[in-house]
């Protein structure tokens, strides 16, 4: 039981040395994220009235595919403020390490790059909470009043912390494709344009055909976004049935379990196709 305890210690110590590592790293380049001020707002306020004007002169009120004009702009809203705290570059810096044959170092190191990585985007995102979400989300709140409070706050956490975890395993799986291509740009390029489409990043996926609904309970993408949204909307919906939140977030759930032991094969099997070119 020590010896348990003292690994976990550890653990977690090697944890908090790399995130604050990379949080210090980050805060130099601080000005760069705060483009999310401009940015953001300005793209919200593009789709918000886009929004309007196809939901027509019905009000807050109006109804479209089922979802209300007022539910939409605070899925809108509560959207951009995930994307804020789920963001990841584990896939370009892992190919990038691939790619130069830097990863050797950390092929030879005790600790696994997958826990190394996920280590660094806590850090990186501990940084875009400060200087991405708080501002966006008193700019969201004041400037154009949207409703951001989630009706059930528990399942809302947890359904952003899963989304968080899903996005992290799954541009963690595309960076992984450089074991096998060495520059992934296209894969990484590709997979960008379908996570925009399909994790409900760009419109609510309840507006998509009902067949191809279906298709993305069995894929990782409305995990990522789509489902926290709704959850923060405080209902969920898609393909025609409506789910009640702690299912759809104990479905989430395990949807991150089973990305997750697919991306713990992916790596095993990439270690194994490494051969340190660049280095």
């Amino acid at each position: 039981m020590k010896q348990l305890i003292a690994e976990a210690v550890r653990t977690f110590r090697t944890f908090r040395a790399v995130a604050f590592a990379t949080y210090k790293e980050w805060s130099a380049y601080r000005t760069h994220s705060m483009i999310s001020l401009v940015v953001g707002p300005v793209y919200f306020l593009v789709q918000i009235s886009i929004c309007r004007a196809v939901y027509g002169s019905g009000g807050a009120d109006s109804v479209l595919a089922g979802m209300p004009l007022n539910q939409l702009i605070s899925y809108f809203g509560i959207n951009a403020l995930i994307g804020y705290l789920t963001m990841d570059f584990a896939d370009w810096n892992l190919q990038m390490l691939v790619r130069t044959g830097k990863f050797l170092t950390f092929a030879l190191r005790p600790v696994d790059h997958r826990f190394f990585a996920f280590a660094q985007k806590c850090g990186h995102r501990i940084l875009g909470f400060f200087f991405e979400f708080l501002p966006c989300l008193l700019i969201f709140r004041f400037v154009f009043h949207v409703k951001l409070v989630p009706p059930q706050p528990f399942w809302a956490i947890l359904s952003v912390l899963l989304g968080f975890i899903m996005t992290f395993i799954v541009d963690y799986c595309i960076g992984l494709s450089s074991f096998w291509f060495v520059r992934a740009e296209g894969v990484r390029a590709v997979f960008r344009l379908l996570q925009s489409v399909f994790s409900g990043a760009l419109v609510p996926l309840i507006f998509f055909p009902s067949v191809l609904q279906k298709a993305l309970f069995f894929l990782p993408f409305q995990y990522m976004l789509y489902v926290p949204s709704m959850v923060c909307t405080g209902s969920y919906s898609l393909a025609g049935t409506a789910i009640p939140l702690p299912q759809i977030v104990a479905i989430q759930a395990a949807a991150v379990a089973v990305f997750f032991a697919v991306s713990s094969l992916l790596y095993h099997r990439a270690l194994h196709r490494f051969t340190g070119a660049g280095a």
